[in-house]
C-alpha cells in the first residue's frame, strides 16, 4: 500500500468540506468550522500513529512532531487509551 501524499490528502479534505457546504444548502455553519475540521482529523491521526508505534508514546509523540505532554492531552480530549 502507498502512502497517501499531502495532494491526495488535500483532495479528501477538500470533497469533504464541498460536501459538507452543500448538506447545508446555503445555510451559514453553526459551529467553528476549523476547529472541527482539526478535531476530526486528529482523532483519528492520533490514533493510527499510536498503532503504528505499539502505543508507545515518546515514539508517537516524535513522530507527530509534539511533546508527549500535549499527545495525552490530545489523547484525553478524544478518549484514546
Amino acid at each position: 500500500m502507498s502512502a497517501i501524499n499531502e495532494n491526495e490528502m488535500a483532495h479528501y479534505v477538500r470533497r469533504a468540506l464541498t460536501e459538507y457546504f452543500s448538506d447545508l444548502d446555503g445555510e451559514e455553519p453553526d459551529c467553528d468550522l476549523y476547529n472541527m475540521v482539526m478535531n476530526c482529523v486528529e482523532k483519528p491521526l492520533v490514533e493510527i500513529v499510536l498503532a503504528q508505534v505499539g502505543g508507545n508514546q515518546s515514539r508517537a509523540s516524535a513522530m507527530l512532531g509534539i511533546n508527549r505532554n500535549t499527545l495525552r492531552k490530545k489523547m484525553l480530549l478524544h478518549g484514546i487509551e
